[in-house]
């Protein structure tokens, strides 16, 4: 039997160990795939940590938008047929399998220079809006490929789902990305709430609840669209979806529980919870 995607098994060992080194359930979801898909979604989530720790290192801007770019050019080489590590190697083989798009990468890379090239401090709402749709709908984009769907309603999933994901993300990190000097909330929420856009102000101020009940009105809409889309969606393909939706549903509605009175109070899903959700959705 050949292994996954036709790789050689020591670059699929150095992938997936990537993956396994994030300490995230990541790797756990994506068991519900097929070896071929699962071997391109941890080289899709391996690209992803490695230009997401980039743009987190304390290095001078100049230093990570010149290794963001070499990661431009990598995906370039992709697009051209060549690759020069395992990671690359890896992608090559998923982008000729799963008709990847090079738009949806570089849209990740994007998203990842927002977040480089400056601290984000209260976006209007149409820059988060972009924001959300390169750090999170782009690598959906991505994905809802890798699981067997390429068609227009796997790309509105990943529309909708990947903002859901990344709204619910934000309210959860509200308190430790203020101690980074970041503020993700929408200004449009925050003025409303007459909060000001100072992420050494929000904790604790008495308009901070109304604001993130907003975010998180948007993200259950978003939630909502996003299962809309997958019942146009083929079933076997949307399952690693579902169970993302329902994991971060899960936060969500934890984080409501717990008020946004004290954002820095730490939320978790309960192992009996994840275990209900992962078995509903098919997790073995």
């Amino acid at each position: 039997m050949s292994p996954p995607l036709g790789a050689a098994p020591a670059d699929l060992a150095e992938v997936e160990a990537l993956v396994c080194a994030a300490g995230t359930s990541f790797h756990r979801g994506m068991v519900v795939l097929p070896p071929d898909r699962r071997h391109a979604m941890f080289a899709i989530y391996a690209f992803c940590r490695i230009v997401d720790d980039i743009a987190d290192d304390p290095a001078p801007f100049e230093t990570r938008r010149r290794r963001l770019d070499e990661w431009r050019g990598r995906v370039a080489a992709l697009f051209r047929g060549e690759a020069t590590d395992a990671v690359t190697r890896v992608l090559l083989r998923a982008i000729a399998a799963f008709d990847l798009r090079q738009a949806d990468f570089e849209a990740v890379i994007d998203g990842m220079q927002m977040d480089a090239e400056t601290v984000i401090v209260a976006p209007d709402l149409a820059t988060f809006d972009l924001y959300c749709d390169r750090v999170a709908a782009a690598v959906g984009r991505l994905s809802v490929r890798a699981f067997g769907d390429a068609s227009a309603a796997a790309d509105e999933v990943a529309w909708h789902l990947g903002r859901a994901l990344q709204a619910t993300n934000i309210l959860r990190d509200i308190a430790e990305d203020a101690a980074r000097g970041r503020l993700y909330l929408p200004r449009e929420f925050l003025d409303a709430a007459g909060v000001p856009a100072d992420p050494g102000a929000v904790l604790g101020h008495p308009g901070l609840p109304a604001a993130c009940a907003q975010l998180a009105a948007l993200a259950h809409a978003r939630f909502r669209d996003a299962d809309a889309a997958m019942a146009r969606c083929g079933r076997r393909a949307m399952k690693p979806a579902r169970l993302m939706g329902g994991m971060y549903n899960a936060i969500l509605a934890r984080l409501e529980r717990r008020g946004w009175e004290r954002p820095e109070q730490p939320v978790r899903v309960p192992r009996w919870q994840k275990l209900w959700i992962a078995l509903r959705y098919g997790v073995p």
